[in-house]
């Protein structure tokens, strides 16, 4: 298979649904719950941006467990979470950001581009999110949280995971998109391109602050040849 000249990394979460419902925080909840005993929260916890693994290690902590304790706990953390969710995950057809669902299509039909999702999702709780709102079909492969310390390292991996494949190779253009600072911090901390989008939580000014190079209202806003050479409207 010839190199692709293009790769094309997304976010879940604000970038490409948004208001999926309470379902992912209460697998979350519920996981601590049935491993631990303990009774834990979301509230009061920045979620977004952040990787689930970091969500339930401050859960734990703030209902009273180790760090060592969270630690141990972990495995089994990761695998109930996912679990629970992946048999409550709701319809999310509707809850698909404005031109995500054309963009993704119009990628798909590129035989020059690659796409893939860079998430705080853990791997089945990303997966299922992307089945039920019939965005999966569009998307090769994915780097999720379990697998990297942050998410500048989840984009460095699915990076080596595209040219261990033959996908793209070390002069390929990769461009990440997402709605959260984290998302462009990731970018340009492994010198790949940043779009950034205003269909999470937030704000423009917020995003501004870190220079992406491309900041949309939403997705409606850039064309498929963007992340091939620049061209955005």
């Amino acid at each position: 298979m010839p190199y692709s000249r293009s790769l094309v990394l997304f976010d879940i979460d604000g970038t490409l649904i948004r208001k999926a419902g309470p379902h992912h925080r209460e697998a979350l909840v519920k996981s601590v719950k049935l491993v631990t005993g303990l009774d834990s929260t979301t509230e009061d916890i920045p979620v977004q941006g952040m990787l689930d693994r970091d969500i339930l290690r401050i859960m734990m902590r703030n209902a009273g467990a180790s760090d060592r304790a969270a630690s141990q706990a972990m495995p089994q953390l990761i695998e109930k979470a996912q679990a629970v969710y992946v048999r409550s995950c709701p319809d999310l057809r509707r809850k698909v950001c404005p031109g995500a669902r054309m963009l993704l299509y119009r990628l798909s039909r590129k035989a020059n581009v690659v796409t893939g999702l860079v998430t705080g999702n853990l791997t089945r709780i990303g997966w299922k999110k992307m089945e039920r709102a019939g965005l999966k079909p569009y998307l090769k492969f994915g780097s999720f949280a379990e697998f990297g310390k942050d998410r500048a390292s989840l984009v460095a991996l699915a990076i080596k995971n595209a040219r261990r494949e033959g996908w793209i190779d070390a002069k390929s253009t990769v461009s990440l998109v997402g709605d959260h600072p984290n998302d462009v911090k990731a970018a340009k901390a492994n010198g790949v391109r940043s779009v950034a989008v205003l269909t999470g939580l937030s704000s423009a000014d917020e995003l501004r602050e870190h220079s992406p190079d491309l900041l949309l209202e939403d997705l409606r806003s850039v064309t498929p040849d963007w992340f091939v050479n620049g061209d955005a409207r």
